[in-house]
């Protein structure tokens, strides 16, 4: 199965400036903990990224809901150093957008009060969605995360074995995810976006049937 690829590619550790100065014009590229990772996103991470968009912006619509879907979009935490996380769908609040001291100029997010929800389609270096965007959206305050998990990379103590794609959905209770999982399907369940009717596999085969997507059991 072609997974995206997910590695760092520089050996001596860049500062945020210098991310921007040599990566800020191509989205595919994340800063984490000075380390510069190339996402290249295969066709099918894209079509869940696209298939979330969607379907948010539908609820965002009919429900006449203040914000906007914002993709591949960069957030560098004013409180993280050398970071600046390129997830791949966001809900922004755009009163917010005058609190943020590089959205005009550069169209980039430095608070978590900024943002309603987030998406991340993972790649082959998991954990980073697993793990560290958890723990930094959470301290952050965004109130929902997704991680969609289309082909299963996610280690088992994430995931389970047998894994399974797997769509998890963090909601932020007391300053800490709680995190509920759905698979096949399972009806997913939003605080964002209540009224939102769609199961795991859905989301996780991109509304279609894929035939790349497989329920069977991965090592």
């Amino acid at each position: 199965m072609t997974i995206a690829i997910n590695q760092p590619i520089q050996q001596q550790p860049l500062n945020f400036d210098e991310f921007l100065a040599r990566y800020s014009g191509n989205n595919r590229y994340e800063l984490i903990d000075g380390e510069v990772f190339d996402l290249e996103p295969t066709g099918l991470h894209e079509e869940v990224a696209a298939f979330i968009t969607t379907k948010i912006c539908v609820q965002i619509d009919g429900a006449g809901l203040p914000c906007f879907v914002l993709q591949r979009g960069l957030l560098r935490p004013s409180n993280i150093g050398m970071t600046a996380f390129r997830f791949d769908v966001a809900v922004v609040a755009p009163d917010e957008l005058i609190k943020e001291p590089l959205w005009s100029d550069q169209s980039i997010l430095t608070l978590g009060s900024s943002i309603k929800f987030v998406a991340e389609v993972v790649s082959s270096n998991w954990q980073n969605d697993y793990a560290r965007k958890v723990e930094d959206y959470a301290v952050l305050g965004i109130p929902e995360y997704w991680i969609a998990d289309y082909a299963a990379n996610g280690g088992t103590r994430h995931i389970g074995k047998p894994k399974q794609p797997t769509l998890s959905i963090c909601t932020l209770v007391n300053g800490e995810y709680e995190i509920q999982q759905f698979r096949g399907n399972q009806t997913i369940v939003s605080q964002t976006f209540p009224d939102l009717k769609l199961t795991a596999e859905q989301v996780l085969r991109a509304g279609r049937s894929n035939p790349h997507y497989s329920t069977t059991v991965v090592d």
